[in-house]
């Protein structure tokens, strides 16, 4: 069993989600708090999740033609107004660099809080030709966004990210390109993550600043609050037009190239935290784990024991992230602390086992005990992994099927909003009217409109009015 000291120093979720959530990220040594509000230290083991992530996605976007670039820091202000609705949808945001030294600036610098308008300024000094396209940017880099309140991974005033900025010289080819990188976010989160997430499109009213189009993945955290978990936009050539990006197509005509870009950051740890975790602390999804496998000696003083965990060490090096607990404390201790921590699998090995050649492996996210044999532990344990993986997509899965509900009419949208958790699905006529309605209302804002389309009903939730676009409308962080 595992020690109750430990365990009982995490609040119950059902009690108090936000403290549960607190006391993980602090617990589990994922982050601190710094001296500066609203920013947050990523500890070794947080970095180290961050770490997985981004090699997985960086792989992801190198097989798709994606290059590796880096960006400035600073926007200089009259850069940053060029795109009129850009500028406004950061403007309360934005923190300002006044001074150099002692010395008070020309003109103020903006610390990136997205990097549109430098790839954009770059894109018109590179492009030139129909031969320079398509231009293919990712950038791996921290952005900064002045927030009121924040909270770690999800909202902070620094955190770190991915920014794909790509131009084409086709619109055709540009909304490719942002329906391709969806769909690899949406595919990382469910193979990697063991998150499901709906696809849909943004509203006009949730659109990105300046974008034409914004595409999203929508997951349902623990609480039944949705959480944007990756960003997809399609820009068109209103950047182009703005910043001048111009190039000499095959018909030797001067043209606007089309302009995509595409994110994900830190708030993705938030995701995996509040989908999997429970009251023992994280649940890992296993291709991100820092540790896969703990082996934890049992009985460490007796003969052969310490040996026979060094082997089994050893020989899982290849098949695994694999680390060993030979201190001094006790298997209790141990076993709670890895489960907190969220390592997916526990071997424990002790006289009994050496015996019997076999180990005990425990899953950490039902607490499935089998018995396994050490000839064929290299076999065995990626199996494991991939049960746990499985296990947890699974229940994820039937999670948000449960937490998601229907709606045909205005009351009927309040009563689900206020006493049942999760998505709603209700149909919408497209007017911005009703979606404020909505909002005031009900208390909830569209996630998105799925790909997936259902009839729900044949008229808008809100005005009565006929109705052809099915939203997932929910509360959201």
């Amino acid at each position: 069993m595992a020690d109750k000291k430990l365990v009982e120093e995490i609040t119950s979720m059902d009690e108090d989600f936000a403290k549960w959530y607190t006391d993980i990220v602090l617990k589990a040594e994922l982050i601190d708090y710094s001296s500066v509000k609203g920013c947050m230290i990523l500890r070794p083991y947080g970095y180290a999740i961050w770490e997985n992530i981004q090699r997985i996605l960086n792989n992801m976007f190198v097989e798709t033609g994606h290059e590796n670039v880096y960006m400035p820091l600073f926007i200089p202000e009259s850069l940053l107004q060029k795109e009129k609705d850009h500028v406004e949808g950061f403007a309360p945001e934005v923190a300002w660099v006044t001074h150099g030294g002692d010395e008070k600036l020309e003109e103020r610098l903006c610390v990136r809080p997205t990097s549109e308008t430098l790839f954009c300024e770059h894109y018109a000094n590179i492009i030139h030709s129909y031969r320079d396209l398509p231009k293919l940017y990712n950038q791996w880099c921290s952005v900064v966004r002045w927030e009121k309140t924040s909270r770690p991974f999800l909202r902070s005033r620094e955190f770190l990210w991915q920014e794909g900025h790509t131009a084409h010289a086709t619109a055709e080819e540009a909304k490719e390109e942002t329906i391709r990188m969806l769909n690899v976010y949406a595919e990382f989160a469910e193979k990697y993550l063991a998150i499901p997430v709906i696809k849909g499109i943004k509203t006009e009213k949730e659109r990105f600043a300046g974008a034409k189009e914004t595409y999203t993945i929508e997951a349902l955290m623990h609480d039944g609050k949705a959480l944007q978990s990756g960003t997809s936009h399609y820009f068109g050539d209103g950047f182009a037009k703005a910043f001048d990006i111009q190039f000499t197509d095959k018909d030797n005509k001067l043209k606007y190239v089309h302009q995509t870009s595409w994110g994900v950051s830190t708030r993705l740890i938030g995701a995996i935290i509040m989908t999997h975790g429970d009251d023992n602390g994280l649940v890992l999804p296993p291709a991100v784990a820092p540790a896969q496998v703990v082996v934890i000696p049992i009985a460490a003083h007796k003969p052969g024991v310490l040996e026979r965990a060094e082997e089994i060490y050893q020989r899982l090096k290849s098949v695994c992230r694999v680390l060993i607990d030979t201190s001094d404390q006790s298997p209790g201790w141990k076993f709670a602390q890895y489960e907190m921590k969220g390592v997916p699998l526990r071997l424990e090995i002790g006289p009994k086992d050496i015996e019997n050649g076999s180990c005990v492996a425990v899953l950490r996210n039902n607490r499935e005990k089998q018995v396994i044999s050490i000839d064929n532990i290299e076999t065995e344990i990626p199996k494991l992994l991939e049960k746990v993986h499985e296990g947890i997509y699974q229940k994820a899965l039937a999670r948000r099927e449960q937490m998601t509900h229907r709606a045909t009419n205005f009351e009927e949208l309040i009563d689900t909003a206020e006493n049942k958790p999760g998505f709603i699905k209700a149909m919408w006529c497209g007017d911005r009217a009703c979606e404020d309605l909505i909002k005031e209302k009900a208390g909830v804002t569209s996630r998105c409109i799925p790909f997936e389309q259902e009839h729900v009903a044949d008229k808008c939730v809100c005005c009565g009015r006929p109705a052809n676009k099915m939203v997932y409308w929910g509360k959201s962080y």
